[in-house]
């Protein structure tokens, strides 16, 4: 088994824990955050969309321009851009990158945000519409004549054949849904997942396998499983890192109007966040090293369970996540910058040791390491 590393990308200083006012792009920075993941060792970096945000096509390209091996995964939603024009933009940029670009899915997740971009289909029709993308994607890569097509979400005539890219872009659907592991299963290369005790991510795996098999699929998506580690020298530093940070996002979060406290309404409406939620209910602390408080403090808005402890014990956590099949690891901490160079500095080295030498002796390596949780309890 390998694996590969993802983190997302910072357009300006300043983020959840460090909130800072200021211009909503800051090139330099960018510049230095793109280059800073990749002399971490990160093999990709999302390229987050959101209806408020900087345009993901053109980040991934700065991306891009200032680095020679990460791949931008640029994130995109199928009602903001016709698929034949995504299929340009998306060829466009894996030939400007010499064949790193990769695309991710956002079907979308919550009915308000999608309004805000004049989207009001139901979440059923949103991944129906994220299948029919999809595949005219496809086909305008590979098409070698034009072609036309009538469907329920998009219609045209002649078109192609289509500006090819230097290879073939991976696709990858996210979600916790029955549509997301229809559509997933069916047709993406790859599958993100947030990160959810093992039983339960265990589960999604074989749903995600389960509908690319009713597909007629021989093979099955990559898994991507999504972490915000929070790590330091050993266990103890770590938790009392945890802790600090749980409570300053927790103070910056209601700050900023942006999480509903009691009394409130506003419970997320996506099937990935209720699952974080209900994770948190069942227990703060799950597994090896997986923390469910930072989704209870957010509301689970995002990816927002963390991997706590030393950096032994986080690497052996990822490697619990790898052991059920995941071959994708995105990490990415609440401080961001700063984490990004821990986990390039201790983590990711760590890991990618221990994987090594199974390859090479087919024995498990000696990553020292707390044992797992078993019902609250040191094993």
């Amino acid at each position: 088994m390998t694996v590969e590393f993802i983190s997302a990308v910072n357009i300006r200083p300043g983020d959840e824990l460090n909130p800072l006012p200021g211009r909503g792009l800051d090139p330099d920075y960018l510049r230095h955050y793109a280059r800073t993941l990749e002399d971490a060792g990160f093999d990709y970096t999302l390229v987050p969309y959101g209806s408020s945000g900087a345009d993901s096509f053109v980040v991934a390209t700065a991306v891009a321009a200032v680095t020679e091996t990460i791949k931008p995964i640029v994130a995109v939603r199928p009602n903001t851009v016709f698929p034949t024009v995504a299929a340009q933009q998306l060829a466009t940029l894996d030939q400007f990158s010499n064949g790193r670009a990769v695309v991710h899915i956002i079907s979308g997740g919550s009915d308000a945000e999608q309004a805000r971009q004049g989207d009001f289909l139901n979440k059923d029709e949103r991944y129906d519409r994220s299948a029919e993308w999809i595949e005219i994607v496809r086909r305008s890569w590979n098409e070698s004549a034009p072609f036309s097509h009538e469907g329920t979400y998009y219609r045209f005539e002649d078109f192609g054949p289509g500006f090819q890219p230097y290879r073939e872009i991976p696709i990858s659907v996210g979600g916790s849904s029955d549509a997301a592991y229809r559509v997933g299963g069916a047709l993406g290369d790859i599958f993100g997942l947030w990160g959810e005790p093992l039983a339960d991510t265990r589960d999604q795996i074989a749903r995600v396998a389960e509908n690319a098999a009713i597909a007629g699929r021989s093979d099955t998506p990559r898994i991507w499983v999504t972490f915000r580690p929070i790590v330091a020298a050993t266990d103890e530093l770590a938790w009392e890192k945890a802790h600090s940070q749980i409570a300053t996002l927790a103070e910056n979060y209601a700050n900023a109007g942006l999480v509903p406290f009691r009394g409130q309404t506003g419970a997320p409406q996506n099937v990935g966040s209720q699952r974080l939620l209900d994770a948190a209910a069942r227990g703060e602390l799950h597994d090896r090293a997986l923390w469910t408080k930072p989704a209870a403090v957010t509301n689970a808005q995002g990816a927002s369970t963390a991997l706590v402890g030393s950096y032994e014990t986080v690497a052996a956590a990822i490697l619990d996540y790898v052991d059920l099949g995941a071959e994708l690891i995105s990490i990415r901490g609440y401080d961001n910058l700063n984490d990004a160079i821990d986990y390039g500095r201790h983590v990711l080295p760590l890991v990618r040791e221990e994987l090594a030498h199974r390859a090479s002796t087919g024995e498990r390596g000696a990553i020292v390491a707390q044992p797992p949780i078993v019902e609250g309890v040191r094993a």
